[in-house]
């Protein structure tokens, strides 16, 4: 019963232009992504952290950065390429306004399990080593440092969207109701029953909750209830959350 921190980088000048940067060399943080970034690491100060992951990308990078700096223990970055930015191939470096024009882009927003980029990876690949590289991280995580573990993933927005639209148990025709904001704070708890989606696309609020380690993943109670299972009217909530 890990816990995986998803955040989105800080913004880009490409986000804030409307280019599509897709795996671009050398896309940093602008002015206002840098300030989203240090905001980001001011809020998980007070959770003890396991890990910090990112993408290999400069922007995931930066904002991993401001995370580890923000921190009063010294916490490495690792780098995991599949969290990386999806591989968007011959779309890379357009705008979204000419993009919009492409007959492509109407499966990309309705049917995306059926879109494939030109010259790139298809978004069901995406979805499929994004997922996978969260969740092996996640259990890895575990077993080292114990089922309250709680980590970060730095990533993208497309990756975060399609990894929480497979927490939500959600088809990846639906993942565009997902919205990710950049510098944004998502939070999946993954069991052995389901994931648990606790958090999406969140910009403030304390985390400091997030210390109080779950119960046991196989702890029942009186009743034989797993105590992993979904509390059936919403249940109280984490003690350390007000």
């Amino acid at each position: 019963m890990a816990t995986v921190i998803l955040v989105r980088h800080g913004r880009t000048e490409a986000n804030a232009t409307g280019l599509l940067a897709g795996r671009t060399p050398g896309v940093r943080l602008d002015a206002t992504g840098s300030e989203q970034a240090a905001k980001v690491g001011e809020r998980l100060a007070a959770v003890p952290l396991a890990a910090l992951v990112s993408s290999p990308l400069e922007r995931c990078r930066d904002t991993a950065a401001a995370i580890a700096r923000a921190r009063q223990t010294r916490l490495p970055v690792s780098r995991e390429r599949g969290l990386t930015e999806c591989d968007y191939g011959e779309w890379q470096g357009r705008t979204l306004k000419e993009l919009a024009k492409e007959p492509l882009w109407r499966t990309v927003q309705t049917q995306p399990s059926a879109a494939a980029f030109p010259g790139g990876e298809s978004m069901a690949a995406m979805q499929a080593r994004a997922v996978e590289a969260v969740r092996r991280r996640d259990a890895a995580i575990e077993a080292e440092h114990g089922s309250g573990a709680v980590w970060v993933a730095v990533s993208h927005g497309d990756i975060i969207k399609s990894i929480l639209a497979d927490a939500l148990g959600m088809h990846l025709d639906l993942f565009q109701r997902i919205h990710v904001d950049p510098a944004s704070i998502s939070i999946v708890r993954y069991t052995p029953t389901r994931p648990y989606v606790l958090a999406s696309n969140t910009h403030a609020g304390d985390l400091s909750w997030l210390s109080q380690p779950p119960a046991p993943a196989r702890k029942r109670s009186r009743r034989g209830k797993p105590a992993d299972d979904a509390a059936v009217g919403g249940g109280g909530g984490p003690s350390g959350a007000v």
